[in-house]
């Protein structure tokens, strides 16, 4: 059996393996195991507490287990380059990115971890003109074989829009706006009144980043703001931050409004049109002087999707995201054939196939001067 272990430092990472994870779970030759990590949350802002065993309930293991203690893999998947892997010994070391886009953390925590060598597997042209460029590569190796996380989107029969839909008690029979933030450069702050008095006419999904919730990145302030007004709109509701996997309100929506989220990304592959509201990259700068985003996002998909610079633009952007001209829809087609490679369903399958070919090879394993176990 060859072993093969999905280390989940957030559980929000898992939403991008579980088409990976489906596909080595159907075929025997596999042992699939899991591992979750601490989902640290900050509490009256100075305590950390663990709430890892809060989210357990939410995992659908589907032919997995747990890891043990102590276990060796051949091979381990993780969501982030920011992870101490030493503890995996010499492994093929598979990093698949649990948010694409256009925030320069990747390749941040790569330079940080250039001793260690991942298999890097990406989406498009886009990825890997930008990781070559980057200077972050070391010896870690790019596999271009499209979005495994969007894998489901392009399958038959995999979302019932109306049973998504009514889950949140919301209205099948209109369209559907899903708001999708991140926790940092954000827009909260600006659009928290105007995201729901905006979009009356719609449904409203509001889907925040896990972080916004946990306290310990970003304030506990921007899930608040949300939970204090929510019920006073019928058409609007909070997607609970179990709910880690947000792709099947992704395939409800008909239009989303994000900045800098990786979900305006991989919304384009969808063949739908989307709002962003424009951001200051100027002044998003790290510590060290670096930008946080590596594009600026007032000029990121200019022409295809919706730009915005105020609250009050919500309304308008909306109806013209669901109404796009030709000219934006021959633009979004320039774009996705840029960034995406074969969106068919099958980038899991592309992967598995690659990982097994590695496998046998046996030349691209990570070689940390470490013990070979799980600590």
């Amino acid at each position: 059996m060859i072993k093969i272990l999905f280390d989940i430092e957030y559980i929000y990472h898992k939403a991008a393996m579980d088409p990976i994870i489906a596909a080595f779970a159907s075929d025997p030759n596999f042992d699939i195991a899991i591992t979750l990590g601490q989902e640290p949350y900050r509490k009256w802002g100075l305590f950390k507490i663990s709430k890892r065993n809060d989210f357990i309930p939410y995992l659908e293991l589907n032919g997995m287990r747990w890891a043990e203690e102590h276990e060796t893999f051949d091979a381990v998947f993780v969501g982030d380059t920011k992870r101490d892997t030493g503890q995996f010994g010499p492994t093929l070391l598979c990093f698949v990115n649990h948010g694409t886009g256009i925030k320069n953390v990747l390749y941040r925590n790569l330079r940080r971890h250039s001793g260690t060598k991942y298999m890097i597997f990406v989406e498009g042209d886009f990825r890997v003109e930008q990781l070559e460029s980057s200077g972050a590569l070391g010896e870690s190796e790019i596999f271009k074989i499209g979005l495994p996380k969007l894998d489901p989107y392009f399958q038959p029969n995999r979302f019932n829009r109306e049973a998504i839909l009514t889950r949140y008690g919301l209205d099948p029979s209109k369209e559907t706006v899903l708001f999708a933030p991140t926790f940092k450069p954000t827009c909260i702050y600006q659009v928290k009144d105007h995201i729901f008095t905006e979009t009356t006419d719609y449904n409203l999904i509001i889907k925040l980043h896990h972080y916004s919730w946990m306290g310990k990145h970003a304030p506990h302030r921007q899930h608040r703001i949300f939970e204090r007004r929510v019920g006073k709109y019928p058409h609007a509701a909070l997607v609970p931050v179990h709910d880690y996997n947000i792709l099947p309100l992704m395939a409800v929506a008909d239009t989303l409004i994000s900045e800098a989220s990786s979900t305006v990304f991989d919304f384009l592959a969808l063949k739908k049109t989307g709002v962003i509201y424009n951001l200051d990259r100027d002044r998003l700068k790290h510590s060290d002087g670096e930008y946080v985003l590596t594009i600026d996002n007032r000029e990121f998909l200019k022409g295809a999707f919706v730009h915005i610079n105020r609250p009050d633009m919500i309304g308008d952007a909306v109806n013209q995201a669901l109404h796009p001209t030709m000219d934006m829809a021959e633009k979004s087609d320039r774009y996705r054939s840029y960034f995406f490679h074969q969106l068919d369903g099958h980038a899991s399958a592309r992967l598995k196939a690659t990982v097994e070919r590695l496998l046998a090879e046996g030349t691209h394993a990570n070689q940390p001067q470490v013990d070979n176990t799980i600590k």
